[in-house]
């Protein structure tokens, strides 16, 4: 295991977060949308539900996006900083079918406080293994979704936003079958 299993489940989180407004697409433009969403993420604690939760949520999306593009010294920056906003203070819990792991932020902390810092609190364990080469783009020529490689052959190259891997095998087979 390369993360421990809470800290997977984040880095897949901000993965489907930034992804939410891959290739053009806005996938979290209403506040019924960021429900599926946190329900699909099983983010749990309060919510105000409404707009102004839903443009915190789009201004973390858009943090988390650069850091994805960023390098060690500004990822670390930006961590320090999310975690500073939110006041985070980490903690040992256990709930739900989780067993013991952290949290660093209370369950009545605002939407965009608690999925920063579950996020914050992923990439501090990224950048402590010397791990960010893990943080990739899409493969594909036409898109521009975030891939999180958690491979053991860091072989990982194309999103799970649509259909990106088979298509470039599709088209790799394709040539192969008209140079023979």
């Amino acid at each position: 295991m390369l993360f421990a299993p809470d800290t997977e489940v984040a880095l897949r989180s901000v993965v489907s977060l930034v992804n939410s407004a891959a290739n053009g697409a806005e996938h979290l433009s209403t506040v019924p949308d960021l429900d599926r969403f946190l329900e699909a993420e099983g983010f749990t604690g309060s919510r105000t539900r409404d707009e102004a939760e839903l443009a915190g949520v789009h201004r973390l999306r858009g943090e988390l996006a650069a850091l994805w593009f960023a390098d060690e010294s500004a990822a670390v920056d930006t961590v320090n900083r999310l975690l500073r906003e939110a006041r985070a203070l980490p903690q040992l819990v256990r709930h739900g079918d989780w067993d013991w792991h952290l949290h660093a932020t209370t369950p009545d902390a605002p939407l965009a406080h608690r999925m920063s810092t579950e996020a914050a609190m992923a990439l501090v364990d990224v950048i402590r293994n010397k791990e960010m080469d893990r943080m990739l783009v899409c493969a594909a020529d036409d898109c521009n979704a975030v891939v999180l490689d958690l491979s053991r052959n860091r072989s990982k190259r194309y999103c799970d936003t649509g259909n990106c891997a088979n298509r470039a095998h599709v088209a790799a087979y394709r040539a192969r079958k008209a140079a023979s």
